[in-house]
């Protein structure tokens, strides 16, 4: 599990655009199966993805897939559970994050990538623009 550095998590957690969410887990053994609440965390958003500029149209079709570029947006994402307690957790590709960026709206996000740096896990996440039953 990587170790983010605990200024660069409190940084995260206290930064006043940081908005309140919800991690997801599906089930591995059962894809019909609800997914496991993991718990609450703080999103910060850091932009829209950008593919690198060395990446040739073989390398975008396949990171992007069937989804539109558009709908991809990189965050830090951390769990408001200590490190180290029985409710900590550290998203990983996969897992669905639930925002409400207000007014009640849920917004669902993908978690497709991500990549450590010196702020710690900084993640591509693909916004879900199916709306929810």
């Amino acid at each position: 599990m990587p170790q983010t550095d605990p200024q660069q998590r409190l940084a995260i957690l206290s930064h006043p655009d940081a908005q309140d969410c919800t991690v997801y887990r599906p089930d591995e053994d059962d894809p019909d199966a609800e997914e496991l609440d993991l718990g609450d965390a703080k999103i910060l958003f850091s932009g829209l993805f950008q593919a690198p500029v060395e990446w040739d149209e073989n390398e975008r079709a396949e990171y992007f897939g069937d989804a539109e570029p558009d709908t991809f947006v990189t965050a830090y994402i951390e769990c408001e559970a200590k490190p180290g307690s029985a409710d900590f957790f550290v998203a990983d590709v996969g897992d669905y994050v639930a925002t409400m960026p207000g007014l009640g709206e849920v917004v669902m996000f993908y978690v497709h990538d991500y990549s450590d740096d010196e702020q710690g896990r900084h993640y591509t996440l693909i916004r879900d623009d199916e709306p929810l039953d």
